[in-house]
């Protein structure tokens, strides 16, 4: 049995490089759960917006160090992929942006 597909993608990332390679390359940036592989993206991006998917890039965020006066911290780590769809699809949600 598979995850559901929402508990794989976290959320959408919306940066100026991102909005460049969506209208270059057909590529979209999401954060996803640390645990899923490019198999269970692909098919939960797929469910969750009705596309294609050609690929999957996928890499490992460190969390950024942050201080709050003499206390350190650390932000957590997380998982980012790159998303790049077939050529005659797009997904709605980021056209609006």
């Amino acid at each position: 049995m598979s995850p559901d597909p929402r508990s794989i993608i976290r959320r959408v990332l919306i940066t100026e490089k991102g909005t460049v390679m969506r209208e270059v390359h057909q590529q979209y940036l999401f954060e996803v759960a640390r645990a899923a592989n490019k198999i269970e993206i692909k098919r939960a991006v797929e469910a969750v917006f009705n596309v294609k998917v050609d690929s999957v890039q996928t890499m490992q965020m460190r969390g950024k160090t942050k201080r709050q006066g003499r206390w350190v911290g650390r932000r957590n780590d997380w998982k980012k992929a790159i998303v790049t769809l077939k050529p005659d699809h797009k997904i709605e949600l980021f056209e609006q942006i």
